[in-house]
Parts: structure tokens; sequence; C-alpha cells
């Protein structure tokens, strides 16, 4: 007695075509072509998370190093000094409370810029 797989692999093929919905030209319709532009989207989204973290970074940085510039101090000496007073705020922190606490900011600089 043989085996009838046709419902297994159309019930694959259907869910693959549905993740891919939105894709371009043949890759929404082809189900070889789909789902290796399935498996490529699915690297590239890992990728993607990995470098979020290095973009956000990048930004804070960015943000902390133009509001530094105009207290006259470089972004580099600044983070420095944080760590020689052992005042340990990250980035996305300092970035937070220039902009939603100023004063705040404005003690740790001022903190910083004493000694």
């Amino acid at each position: 007695m043989r085996v009838k797989r046709g419902t297994v692999s159309h019930a694959k093929h259907k869910k693959l075509l549905r993740s891919v919905k939105g894709y371009r030209m043949t890759k929404r319709r082809l189900v070889k072509t789909a789902k290796e532009a399935y498996l490529h989207a699915g690297v590239y989204a890992y990728a993607g998370r990995k470098r979020k973290k290095s973009d956000f970074r990048r930004l804070w940085i960015t943000r902390i190093s133009n509001y530094l510039k105009n207290e006259d101090i470089s972004y580099s000496r600044f983070i420095h000094k944080l760590n020689e007073k052992n005042i340990q705020l990250d980035r996305k922190i300092l970035t937070y409370l220039i902009r939603f606490d100023l004063p705040a900011f404005k003690a740790v600089l001022d903190k910083v810029k004493k000694g």
C-alpha cells in the first residue's frame, strides 16, 4: 500500500508561501525560490538584530558628543574622566539624561569637570 504525502507537502508549501507574502516576483510564488528567500531573510534579520546594538551605541555617542561640544569638553575626555571618577553610567543612560533630565546630566558634568 502506498503512502500519499500530497497533503503534508501542500500544507508545508502553503505555510511557506504565507510567510513570504509581500516578497517580490517569483520569491512569493515559487516554492523553491520562496524557501531560499525565506532562509536569507532569516539570516539578514539575525544579523540586523546584532547590528542594531552597535547602531544604537553609535547614536548615543553622537548625541553625547554633540551636547558636550557646547560645554567645551571632548567626548573622549568626558568618558575618560567618568572612568577616573568611577562614575558608572553607560552611554544609554547619559543620553537619556541629556534628553529628559538635563539638570541631572549637568550635575554629572560638573562632577567630572571639577577634577
